[in-house]
């Protein structure tokens, strides 16, 4: 209904979560082009069709332009990645292994007996547990809030060390409540931080103070609140407290540290406890990725592909 003689579609993230992200944006540019969305959908969802992707590749291509990071920001600091696998103790480990083995003997008869689809809503409930679980007990039940966790030493050691040395860092879960335990942990060991979620009114105060303040070394955010829209490069540490299905969010959240204005090498870190289910996301994000930018980029909507042997190998 919007009047124009030419439209343009301005994106970092054009397929975020599924090619139908793509359809959205076309349909405004030129409308029809792509087909009904039914249509669209139908030929795009089988995510080993590599010719189908070619193909649409090929037909958009004179309506593209694609500009890297790496091509428009040559003076960017080099950005480091790396997985911290964290070893959980014994209560946390057997919290875990009971929470798993119960939903093995549940869940996985009922997909064989009425199938992945009308299983969804207790799959996802069992995948959530077991990564609240490999958390902090905590989230499952407040009575463990007092109990060591993996995690959080891991990331207390590392903070330690470099807020030590005049480092900051941002700190990132889709969890508020592990936020709120974090919290805690930070006031106990005297570390000053900011915090910002979705109930988050005064987010510019807060972010100023971070980024100004030598004193605040360490930004507590929720992904889905944080993960875009913020310039925080005075943070030169990003921690990843627990995986995203799709990897896109995770980069746009450690892309809060990496942008234009930052002067320092970034060093981002995925906190992944062994032995647990955020271990087999990892592997399934792994055995899922396309071939390189068979269009703009992998299309990696996890969740929306599970398979029931996928689920087999996240409850092993």
């Amino acid at each position: 209904m919007i009047p124009g003689e030419r439209r343009i579609a301005l994106s970092g993230t054009p397929i975020e979560n599924h090619l139908r992200d793509l359809w959205s944006i076309f349909e405004f540019l030129n409308p029809g082009m792509l087909g009904r969305a039914s249509v669209f959908k139908l030929h795009t969802t089988d995510s080993n069709d590599d010719e189908s992707r070619r193909l649409l590749s090929h037909a958009l291509r004179p309506f593209i332009l694609r500009r890297t990071k790496r091509e428009v920001a040559r003076e960017l600091p080099e950005k480091l990645e790396q997985t911290i696998y964290c070893h959980m103790p014994k209560q946390q480990e057997q919290l875990y292994h009971e929470l798993r083995d119960h939903y093995r003997e549940t869940l996985l008869g009922r997909v064989r007996s009425q199938g992945l689809g009308k299983s969804k809503i207790h799959v996802l409930e069992a995948l959530l547990r077991l990564r609240q679980a490999a958390c902090h007990p905590a989230l499952l039940d407040e009575k463990h809030a007092e109990e060591p966790t993996a995690k959080l030493e891991a990331l207390g050691l590392h903070l330690a060390d470099l807020l030590a040395e005049g480092h900051k860092a941002l700190v990132f879960s889709q969890f508020t409540s592990f936020l709120a335990i974090v919290q805690k942990f930070l006031d106990d060991r005297g570390m000053s931080y900011e915090y910002l979620d979705g109930q988050t009114r005064n987010r510019r105060e807060r972010i100023e103070r971070f980024q100004n303040d030598p004193n605040c070394g360490v930004f507590l955010i929720s992904l889905k609140a944080g993960g875009l829209g913020l310039n925080l490069t005075s943070a030169d540490y990003v921690f990843l407290l627990d995986p995203w299905w799709n990897p896109a969010v995770e980069m746009q959240a450690i892309d809060r540290a990496h942008r234009i204005g930052q002067t320092r090498t970034v060093f981002a870190y995925r906190l992944i406890c062994k032995d647990t289910v955020e271990e087999k996301i990892a592997e399934l994000q792994t055995r899922k990725k396309e071939l390189a930018d068979a269009i703009l980029q992998a299309d990696n909507n996890l969740l929306g592909e599970l398979t029931a042997d996928d689920l087999e190998l996240l409850l092993s």
